[in-house]
């Protein structure tokens, strides 16, 4: 429970009609407990931080000035949501973010009615928002709607397109879109708009000469005086700031203001649930404010683990064990020495993909396109169209994304670009909308491709190098974090496309593993005496072995951290029918639902793809599955 004798006004807020019940000139208080209550909070369970820091006061302003829920606040980038969840009754839970039964790291509808729209990647809610504001408009039931976007979210193409619609239709929408504007993304921003939007400066006498020719003229914009002077004023105003694009857009623009200004943002905010039609306000604001720390090091305090507020975060001693990041990270380097030709790409994912070195020691080569998933694909398919040998790396929820790209502009063409797909599988804390559970299904139905699954870090350089030698799309997919420990080594050697490999010989049964399951397989399989095969290719599958197998085996067991539906198990199936076998084929794999957050371990166990689930559901479909040795041995 809260500590009210520190938090003597946030302990009184449950929700957000208790936050209106406190005067205007106390918000700047609620704001800073709200702060030092975050702080403390995400130092316990960890979290996403920074962002959460820079939005209090907005946060703030919002719920204290509109009626919410009954008012629709959309936020954009999930990880800005964490003061919106401490004032709108989670407050006392919020600690356990990102744990199994916690709450949820995003908005999530079904977790709160203050939730509006679920989120967990960026630059849907102005599309959100401008469908509910539609569908408010049809009841005529007064309903505001705001929509929040940042930490890079306005360098999507998605919110453009949104922009656009509403900008452009008739009748006018009543829809309010807040630009936080911070510089960041989870790296800095990147492109053009960044340019733009760090020279703009507000024009409080624009502003004001707007409103007060709206009360001689009237607001309709269908006269032509009032579309002449608009006209003007559009022109005029080019002259106080550098780009009139949102105006262009037909969003009447408000700002930039400080963020961090309750008082400001109260006021601006009153003045603009009165106006009509299509509303930008553009604030600025500090990620990471109010935690020195933070301010200073935006990128290293996006997301933390549990720390004491008073240190900050401390680097843990010891050996750091190489996630599968690491992996990559390395071998693009490695490659890059080795060959002139290679581009790297990602789509404002530089330290989370492992691109931090690249980026410091190949600049030239390397391209950051902001929150774009789409255009990167294109961007390879382009490069790879000259000549040039593009990886974009990329997580597998976010290249979901840009599937239709990767599916018409480089497969259909056969062009050679290499996907380095990070966060395969289950990811865990982050939940449904960061689990890359679908990738193995939508790639291998995708004509041209090459997909792999390592079984470990040696591995997973060996297919990077096999992926980028072959002429044509591949994708190498492995999960977050660390793998068994085997050194990855540091030549550039492929692996002969399609090829699998047993792991172990045994009896019956053949346990046929996909990527991170490998491990687990090889302990079952010495445990019940069963073939193990590392299948190593997704796709092509190893047509000759599992002919042979089929012939010396009982059935066989796929095995696979990607949904049931679709996936590598069904390729499996899919060749032996084919081939006019009807061997017994058990499929293991995540259940045809979307599971929430929680450890990965946990949600492995769940679905049954730890050591024990896999034995268990060996033996209750083969009784007698043991080797004749290994059931000797038990009996005694």
């Amino acid at each position: 429970m809260i500590d009210s004798s520190r938090y003597p006004r946030l302990s009184r807020i449950g929700s957000p009609a208790e936050l209106r019940q406190f005067d205007e000139a106390e918000l700047p208080a609620v704001a800073d407990e709200l702060r030092a209550y975050l702080i403390e909070s995400v130092g316990r369970s960890g979290g996403h931080f920074g962002a959460g820091l820079g939005v209090v006061e907005l946060t703030t302003a919002l719920h204290w000035s509109y009626d919410t829920p009954d008012d629709r606040i959309v936020w954009d980038v999930g990880h800005q949501t964490y003061p919106h969840k401490i004032l709108t009754g989670r407050r006392d839970a919020i600690h356990t973010v990102k744990q199994k039964d916690g709450v949820a790291p995003f908005p999530k509808r079904e977790e709160s009615e203050y939730d509006t729209f679920g989120v967990g990647h960026s630059s849907t809610s102005i599309s959100a928002a401008l469908g509910m504001a539609i569908a408010n408009a049809r009841v005529d039931n007064g309903r505001k709607v705001v929509a929040v976007i940042g930490d890079g979210a306005m360098t999507a193409g998605m919110a453009y397109e949104a922009l656009n619609h509403a900008g452009g239709m008739d009748p006018e929408p009543d829809i309010l879109v807040i630009l936080n504007d911070n510089r960041m993304s989870i790296s800095e921003n990147v492109g053009g708009l960044t340019k733009m939007l760090g020279k703009l400066s507000g024009s409080r006498t624009l502003n004001a000469l707007r409103e007060g020719g709206k009360k001689i003229l009237g607001d309709k914009r269908s006269s032509g005086t009032a579309r002449f002077v608009r006209r003007w004023e559009e022109h005029w105003k080019g002259m106080f700031v550098p780009s009139t694009l949102f105006e262009e857009m037909g969003f009447h623009y408000t700002g930039p203001i400080d963020g961090h200004d309750v008082k400001a943002l109260v006021g601006a905010l009153k003045t603009l649930k009165t106006m009509k039609g299509p509303q930008l306000l553009h604030v600025i604001t500090t990620k990471g404010k109010g935690y020195e720390l933070a301010e200073g090091d935006q990128i290293g305090y996006h997301a933390v683990s549990p720390f004491d507020p008073s240190k900050g975060v401390v680097a843990k001693g010891g050996v750091k064990k190489p996630t599968y990041t690491d992996v990559f990270g390395d071998w693009l380097c490695d490659m890059a020495a080795s060959d002139p030709a290679l581009l790297g790409i990602t789509p404002a994912m530089r330290e989370g993909s492992g691109l931090v070195r690249f980026s410091k020691e190949y600049p030239e080569r390397y391209f950051d396109v902001a929150i774009a998933e789409q255009h990167a694909v294109t961007l390879a398919a382009g490069m790879a169209c000259e000549g040039a040998k593009p990886v974009v790396a990329i997580y597998s929820t976010f290249l979901q994304r840009g599937y239709d790209q990767l599916v018409h502009d480089v497969a259909i063409q056969k062009l050679d670009v290499l996907f380095a797909i990070d966060r395969g599988g289950v990811v865990g804390p982050d939940g449904a909308t960061h689990a890359g559970n679908l990738d193995l299904s939508y790639l291998r139905c995708v004509p041209n491709m090459v997909v792999m699954a390592p079984a470990d870090e040696r591995e997973c350089r060996q297919m990077l190098s096999t992926g980028f030698r072959y002429e044509g799309p591949a994708a190498v997919r492995y999960p977050r974090g660390s793998g068994p420990g085997v050194a990855a080594g540091e030549a550039l050697d492929t692996l002969p496309i399609g090829k699998a490999e047993v792991r172990r010989h045994g009896a019956r049964i053949a346990l046929l593993a996909f990527g991170a399951l490998v491990p687990a397989a090889e302990q079952v399989g010495a445990d019940l005496g069963l073939s193990v095969v590392n299948m190593r290719f997704v796709k092509p599958l190893d047509r000759a072995l599992l002919l042979e197998l089929a012939k010396t085996h009982d059935g066989f067991v796929t095995l696979e951290d990607n949904v049931v539906a679709g996936g590598a198990g069904s390729g499996v199936l899919e060749l032996l029918q084919a081939e006019g076998l009807a061997l017994p084929v058990l499929q293991l794999g995540l259940p045809d639902a979307f599971q929430h957050h929680a450890s990965r371990e946990d949600l492995l166990a769940e679905a049954g793809l730890d050591a024990a689930g896999i034995r268990g559901a060996v033996l209750a479909r083969w009784p007698d599955a043991a080797s004749p040795a290994i059931r000797n041995v038990a009996a005694s």
